[in-house]
């Protein structure tokens, strides 16, 4: 830490940015509110001084990073910082933006704030589809739903065997009819909000096959390599680098998963250590596809035809590190299983011992890269 560095604090929200100064002499004051807009910050920071006494920090929320990036355009070091991680004191139950900022500043001098990881253009680009993606699969989840509780009050059961919302499961419901025309008509809306999701959905998906072809070819190689492993195709592979970012700025496989939130919380004391469910402080998005992932483990390693595809033109070492993943994976699934351990849980153990792989093979095939360009955007 620099002797004559000030410590800016940053409050945003969609109108004004509320500012703290903390000064090299340890005054910690407040400078007001300015217009959350770019010629306002740029007068702010030529009247802070030059920028390279200058360190800048706000919270990461829904304004995004455009900030961040007008900040680094003037030269000034910026830092996007975790929000559920900036220390509140115990009692403290007056928040405004001016002591939110003030807060800031003191914590980010101090040492005590986490910044975030902050994507290029390509990475936020590529996240906010996945993510558009993800809430049209919660849409139809709600769509089925709603038809299939309809559906069972009115006492109507697909034939035994049929999995519900097959091609076959959907074509019986197509058949159903109904003598009452308000239940006709409540059919048929529901009926229509469960082909529209999927049509969505499908849509979403071919945006996504089509984004990762304009890529740049060190984040396709990488999508490509994930796939390697069992349970993760080619949109899983897309939502963990979106993500995720470079997994190379992890330096050990345990960041990634703390960053996945899928860690043992800890209440310990003296010789007493007591764990408890994991954190969940963390990628809710990263902890939900990895967890999906971690299911395709309960069966015995196999290379099917649609996997082996998937290898084709990867390096030995990435084989190599994928079929260990099922060799241990499922041999561990079926070990806790067995001993009566309930299968969510079971779910998040793999889950947590999938992020491993998934750092080993990320690192394998950026190290592959020319002129180690992935380790560039990770700096």
């Amino acid at each position: 830490m620099k002797k004559d560095t000030r410590y800016v604090g940053f409050d945003v929200d969609s109108e004004k940015i509320a500012v703290a100064v903390a000064e090299p002499d340890g005054e910690v004051r407040s400078l007001g509110e300015i217009p959350n807009q770019e010629e306002s910050v740029r007068r702010l920071m030529k009247k802070l001084g030059p920028a390279s006494r200058l360190r800048v920090c706000y919270e990461a929320g829904p304004h995004g990073y455009g900030l961040y990036w007008l900040l680094s355009k003037l030269g000034v070091h910026c830092d996007v910082v975790a929000p559920t991680l900036v220390p509140v004191k115990p009692g403290d139950r007056v928040k405004t933006n001016r002591r939110d900022a003030l807060k800031l500043a003191r914590s980010y001098r101090s040492g005590d704030l986490t910044p975030v990881w902050v994507p290029d253009a390509e990475h936020e680009a590529l996240r906010d589809l996945v993510r558009a993606r993800e809430v049209a699969k919660k849409d139809q989840l709600r769509a089925r739903h709603r038809l299939g509780k309809f559906l069972l009050r009115r006492g109507l059961r697909a034939a035994a065997g049929m999995k519900s919302w097959t091609k076959n499961h959907l074509l019986w419901v197509k058949t159903l009819r109904f003598e009452q025309p308000a239940q006709e008509a409540t059919y048929l809306d529901y009926l229509h909000e469960v082909e529209h999701a999927a049509e969505r959905v499908a849509r979403l998906e071919r945006a996504i096959d089509q984004a990762i072809e304009t890529l740049p070819a060190d984040m396709k190689a990488v999508i490509a390599g994930l796939q390697a492993l069992r349970g993760i195709k080619q949109v899983s592979a897309a939502t963990l680098v979106a993500e995720v970012g470079p997994l190379s700025r992890f330096p050990r496989p345990k960041q990634l998963m703390g960053y996945s939130g899928m860690v043992s919380s800890e209440d310990s004391t003296g010789s007493s250590v007591r764990r408890g469910a994991i954190t969940k402080t963390g990628n809710a998005h990263l902890r939900r596809i990895v967890g999906e992932a971690a299911w395709a483990y309960q069966y015995r390693p196999a290379m099917s035809p649609e996997m082996k595809k998937r290898q084709e033109g990867l390096s030995e070492e990435v084989k190599e590190i994928a079929w260990k993943a099922q060799s241990r994976l499922c041999t561990r699934y079926r070990r806790l299983v067995a001993k009566g351990k309930l299968r969510q849980k079971v779910t998040v153990a793999i889950g947590r011992e999938l992020l491993g792989f998934i750092w080993a093979i990320g690192t394998q095939i950026e190290k592959e890269q020319p002129n180690g360009k992935l380790g560039r955007r990770a700096a």
